[in-house]
């Protein structure tokens, strides 16, 4: 608390400003409809902005005069408009109306002087159509560029610090099929694995350089999203950087403690002359060591793209991810969830984290590709045809190894295995939307009807697990170095002559194919029954093929899923207040099993329907004082049911009769209470336990996914608008969670981690051309971990240094 109260000290000086002139208008178009993202210049000056989500827009800190208010927007018609502003007025123009016409935007960039800069409140992914936050039932939280870039973030897990109720459970191992980093969201695991709104699979982590922003959909999502890359909880969609009418980029160059180094490279520019063709280029490299005595990650990205612009009615975008990484697994010490714990705590543990357990010389390489293309079609003025395909090839090949407790050894040993991996996953997604927004009988309607076929294939070449060794958590080792792969000994004792790859020959190296096609039919649609009061309902039909291995037809099997969703939402006030409630589902499939008793005879194959989650949410959102003040407040409660379990009156059956239950309480804010000032706060309360199972371990206890009960979050940046101090800026937050357990059973113990809070500060310079920052991450040296059955050791503070040149 005291840490809280001085970070506020610290920021209260910075709350004064000057006001000058200002010019402000509303834009529209001829349907009377707020029209978003429309240029704005002062064609005699150096301002321009870009509309918020109201249709608004404002000049601010001006000089009296004469301007030429200059307005366009793709598929209208541009329009100036001369005004003259005396000193210190504040004028308002008329509304602003646009008509549609065939005119192309001429170069001109305006990247936009949101003054909210950690709020973006429509999107068109969330609800896979173009709908407002604060006409939306869903809740999301949204992780912005410029949220990004006044944090210095250089890695994924770092930016998604900033979500609203998500927590890391462990970090990205690279290892085939579920590499990639998990996250607790609402009680229950996910991976992000949404690119653009579409399927876009990785074996490792996902490079920040081309992220525009982060939408994180909380609930369960099946009705748009289907159930391969969403759970429970919800999911993460990334959307990346995308061409832009205009010349322009940017060159970073970012330096950090442990040997951080970070090179990035932005480009945008027209491929021709009309204007209509855009290119666009990001790329990075990266290079880190770790803070314990072994391990680091090194990676290379290229993100290309493309807009065309055939007419005003078609238009065709492209956008390619492509990625080259190498890591060595990061530390984990597993728990044995069966045996009984030795420690209870860290403490009693006497863990070193300064110990990798590992060596630079076992690594995983993860490429990674995904591929996205769009059309667009406008059939109509109310309607739009949407078609996207999308794929992705995600692989691992190298050498994964992890340390387990078996509770039986003493000393809190621990066991260290290991596995050369050789594996693929491809996924293919194609979609066809149709999306429109009309009236009937004066009732508008925003609806969206899709078709989805999604299908995935895993090849796999990984060997079994070997053992290699035990070691204590202090640094006691039973003599099994070098950890080398290239030691080539006959004799395989003692372990420090052996090598890993000599250790790894008695395994067997698998040779398993498997493949899985999803085809699916949904529909979504806002009702607008007066302009305060909306319904927005939907369905989907979900068939499920599982061709399992395709060696063998024995675990082929097929299910349907249908998931509904509604949502009910009233403005008091229009487009600042409004308060909803919703009903969400998703599901899973349950692939079928053996029952009977064997020693009666033959087993027969029991299939089972989908298990189910059902959520019931209430809330509030606000947008006010012309977007300067975003909250959202919701209740949740989410009940999983018909998960397969032992039937109690039989061990040799199985009946769907399993159940969870996650109930919490989430607050985010987004503020621009003065100019120069944005602040983004986040607080999320979770209750989750197992409320029916056949295991009694887990009876009435937390899942281990549901992470901390508690999580809270805090960004305070000001940048100083005028004087001598203009272009001056500094941020300073905090992320914190309350105690959880890594270990929580009835007779096997707990163990718990502690909880933490961990400050970071932010100094910069920014000018029209280039931004100096300097970041310092967890400014007290924080020790802390997070883990899910495993400990997972955090990052000591650590200081970065970045220089930006924008052209």
């Amino acid at each position: 608390m005291k840490k809280i109260i001085f970070f506020f000290i610290l920021l209260s000086p910075l709350i004064c400003i000057a006001q000058n002139a200002s010019i402000r208008g509303s834009i529209y178009n001829n349907s009377h409809r707020k029209l978003e993202a429309v240029t704005v210049i002062l064609k005699n000056s150096l301002e321009g902005a870009l509309t918020d989500q109201n249709g608004t827009f404002t000049f601010f800190n001006l000089e009296a005069g004469n301007y030429i208010v200059s307005i366009s927007h793709l598929g209208y018609k541009s329009k100036n408009i001369a005004v003259t502003l005396k000193t210190d007025q504040s004028l308002v123009l008329d509304p602003i109306t646009l008509y549609e016409g065939n005119e192309i935007l001429n170069e001109v960039v305006v990247s936009g002087k949101r003054r909210n800069k950690f709020s973006r409140k429509q999107t068109a992914y969330v609800a896979k159509l173009p709908l407002k936050d604060i006409e939306n039932t869903q809740v999301y939280s949204t992780i912005t560029t410029e949220l990004i870039e006044s944090q210095l973030v250089t890695n994924f897990d770092d930016a998604l610090k900033n979500a609203t109720g998500v927590e890391q459970l462990w970090s990205s191992t690279g290892r085939s099929g579920d590499g990639a980093g998990y996250y607790s969201l609402r009680g229950f695991s996910v991976q992000p694995q949404l690119v653009n709104g579409l399927p876009g699979l990785t074996n490792g982590t996902i490079n920040a350089a081309n992220v525009e922003r982060i939408e994180v959909i909380k609930g369960p999502s099946a009705t748009l999203f289907g159930n391969a890359v969403s759970s429970y909880g919800g999911l993460i969609n990334v959307v990346t950087k995308k061409p832009y009418v205009g010349t322009g980029g940017q060159f970073s160059y970012t330096a950090g403690s442990y040997g951080l180094n970070q090179l990035l490279a932005d480009y945008n520019t027209s491929l021709d002359a009309s204007k209509s063709l855009f290119f666009r280029v990001n790329t990075a490299y990266t290079t880190q060591q770790s803070f314990q005595d072994a391990g680091f990650r090194k990676s290379f990205f290229i993100a290309p793209s493309i807009s065309y612009k055939v007419n005003n009615r078609l238009s065709f975008s492209f956008y390619g991810e492509i990625t080259q990484a190498e890591q060595t697994n990061p530390t984990f010490l597993f728990l044995n969830r069966s045996a009984p714990t030795e420690s209870a705590n860290l403490a009693q543990l006497n863990y070193n984290n300064k110990l990798s357990f590992t060596s630079n010389e076992l690594t995983l390489e993860n490429p990674t590709q995904n591929y996205r293309l769009e059309m667009d079609y406008k059939l109509s003025d109310s309607w739009k045809s949407q078609t996207l395909v999308s794929t992705s090839n995600s692989s691992t090949k190298g050498y994964y190894s992890y340390l387990f407790e078996y509770g039986i050894l003493g000393n809190d040993t621990f066991s260290r295995f290991i596995s050369k991996q050789n594996a693929n996953t491809q996924t293919a997604d194609i979609q066809q939307n149709f999306i429109g927004d009309f009236e009937v009988a004066t009732l508008r309607n925003r609806i969206v009807v899709g078709l989805d076929y999604f299908s995935a294939t895993e090849t796999s070449q990984n060997s079994g697990y070997a053992f290699y060794g035990n070691v204590t958590p202090e640094g006691g080792s039973n003599g099994d170095n070098p950890f080398t792969p290239d030691i080539v000994e006959a004799d395989l004792y003692p372990l420090s002559t052996a090598g890993v790859d000599n250790v790894l020959a008695s395994q067997a190296v698998g040779n398993i194919k498997s493949s899985y096609g999803i085809y699916s039919l949904y529909a979504s649609n806002v009702l607008n029954i007066t302009n305060k009061f909306s319904a927005m309902f939907g369905l989907r039909i979900d068939h499920f093929d599982n061709e399992g291995d395709v060696k063998s037809s024995e675990d082929n099997f097929e299910q349907t899923a249908f998931s509904p969703k509604l949502g009910l939402l009233y403005q008091p006030i229009e487009d600042e207040l409004s308060l909803f409630i919703n009903y969400q589902n998703g599901f899973n499939n349950v692939a079928p099993q053996l029952v009977g008793n064997p020693d009666e005879g033959p087993q027969r194959l029991e299939t089972f329907k989908p298990e189910q989650a059902n959520q019931l949410e209430i809330g509030i959102k606000t947008n006010l004082l012309t977007n300067r003040i975003n909250t959202t407040l919701s209740y949740y409660d989410i009940k999983v049911k018909d998960r397969v379990i032992v039937d109690p009156s039989s061990p040799f059956n199985r009946i769907q009769g399993g159940e969870i239950e996650s109930q919490g309480l989430e607050f985010e804010l987004n503020a621009n209470p003065i100019n120069g000032l944005n602040i983004r706060a986040g607080y999320s309360y979770n209750e989750s336990k197992t409320t029916k199972t056949d295991d009694p371990l887990i009876l009435n206890k937390r899942p281990l996914e549901a992470g901390p009960k508690t999580l809270y979050n805090l960004w305070a940046n000001y940048a100083f608008q005028t004087g001598t101090l203009a272009g001056f800026g500094a941020g300073i937050g905090m992320n914190g969670a309350s105690k959880r357990f890594v270990k929580n059973y009835t007779t096997t113990g707990n163990f718990t981690l502690p909880s933490y809070t961990v400050a970071n500060a932010a100094l910069f310079y920014e000018a029209a051309a280039y931004r100096i920052s300097l970041k310092l991450n967890n400014v007290f040296n924080k020790e802390y971990y997070k883990g899910w059955s495993t400990i997972n050791p955090q990052m000591p503070r650590a200081v970065l240094a970045n220089v930006s040149y924008k052209f």
